[in-house]
């Protein structure tokens, strides 16, 4: 029975190789940036400009937030080894707490290890067999996995579509429920696209519907200050659960948040087993994530966020002009459609030899037949390391005989 086992997971790997599908890691031994070192399987490293980072702003690899991180593990310790509710809330850790809630206009927050965990854990303990969750159909498989786990009556509408958001409602309301949420990506993060935020809220109140949205892609980048998709769509104090990551533009370590009311939070504290069962948050992520959120609100985060600007419009005009397929949209994500799973892993491949750093992706991160190659810019990116992956791309593009 044993080999039987081992010899079907040998076979699923094989399929998926067959498909195109494998997603292989590439060793970085470098810090994150605008330019990075990247082990070769051959031997030595290749430097490579890196156009697929969550590091919008830049800050992953900067020596302030570096160095916060090194303070907070000098004053606090390695970790806690402790959940929270026994013996591992630290100060910084209400500190983050309150800076967070307070940057994004909430009463409270909570933090957990990522933000899969802030999605695993934020519907279960709030709604349950009496209630409906509505749930956009290209949510991030956290917001998925979460939505599976509560007892809550479960409705999808197709991804952005507003009239169909409208006709699940209905039929929530219509089978009785008691609370409703609608729960969307505020940035889905393989098109780029931002949450229709102002019918949604708009539908919400009609249909006396509570908002969850998921900043990831959005929270210190996008909007006013960077305070996310809810500044951006000008719906602040309209959304009633948010969740979000120090993960990507508040510094690119780790650990996650849920914004809410008071009382929201405090269930969720009692309640939700991602926080319950799970080692509290490194204080050194909590040191680098306060000095993230420092900047990501001064003067230099607006100066931060008009160059990120600046380099996806660079970028994109310019893939625009060489004949690219790209997706459409308003946020440091483009998307750049092949279509083939194949194609998109040899061409990530071979931008590589060319000193450009990108990932191919394909089913099941995206739908089937809609592979691609997701760039994002960073503020650390210059214009002229914008201009040689633009050239980069075509060359690649045109020896694979790939041209449009």
């Amino acid at each position: 029975m044993r080999q039987a086992f081992h010899d079907q997971v040998r076979a699923t790997l094989a399929d998926i190789d067959a498909q195109g599908l494998t997603k292989p890691e590439r060793v970085i031994v470098s810090r994150q940036g605008a330019e990075i070192e990247v082990r070769n399987p051959l031997g030595g490293t290749l430097r490579a400009l890196n156009f697929c980072a969550n590091n919008y702003l830049g800050l992953a690899g900067d020596p302030r937030v570096e160095q916060a991180g090194e303070r907070a593990a000098r004053e606090f310790g390695a970790g806690l080894a402790s959940v929270r509710f026994i013996c591992g809330t630290q100060a910084i850790h209400k500190a983050l707490e309150a800076e967070i809630a307070a940057y994004l206009g909430y009463e409270d927050a909570i933090l957990f290890a990522a933000c899969f965990d802030a999605n695993g854990a934020v519907f279960e303990p709030l709604f349950g067999e009496e209630d409906a969750i509505v749930s956009d159909s290209l949510n991030h498989a956290s917001i998925i996995d979460g939505v599976r786990l509560a007892k809550a009556k479960r409705y999808r509408y197709l991804a952005n579509d507003m009239a169909d958001l409208e006709s699940q409602l209905k039929t929530a309301r219509a089978d009785g429920a008691r609370n409703i949420v609608i729960a969307t990506d505020g940035v889905f993060s393989m098109d780029g696209h931002v949450a229709k935020l102002g019918d949604i809220t708009r539908l919400a109140d009609q249909y006396e519907a509570l908002v969850m949205v998921d900043d990831c892609h959005a929270t210190g980048f996008l909007g006013d200050k960077g305070r996310g998709s809810a500044a951006f769509r000008q719906v602040e104090g309209r959304i009633d659960i948010l969740t979000g990551t120090f993960g990507k533009a508040l510094g690119g370590a780790m650990g996650g948040f849920i914004c809410a009311k008071k009382e929201v939070v405090e269930l969720l504290r009692q309640r939700a087993r991602p926080y319950l069962f799970s080692n509290a948050l490194a204080p050194s992520v909590c040191g680098a994530s306060l000095e993230a959120i420092r900047i990501a609100k001064s003067h230099e985060g607006d100066e931060l966020r008009a160059r990120l600007f600046a380099n996806a419009a660079r970028f994109r005009e310019g893939m625009a002009a060489r004949g690219f397929d790209l997706v459409p949209g308003e946020t440091p994500i483009v998307p750049v459609m092949l279509g083939d799973a194949r194609l998109a892993q040899q061409m990530a491949a071979k931008l590589l030899d060319k000193g450009v750093y990108v990932i191919g992706f394909s089913y099941p991160v995206v739908p089937k037949g809609k592979a691609r190659i997701r760039t994002q810019l960073s503020a650390a990116h210059d214009f002229d390391q914008i201009d040689r992956t633009i050239a980069a791309f075509a060359e690649v593009r045109d020896s694979l005989g790939a041209g449009q």
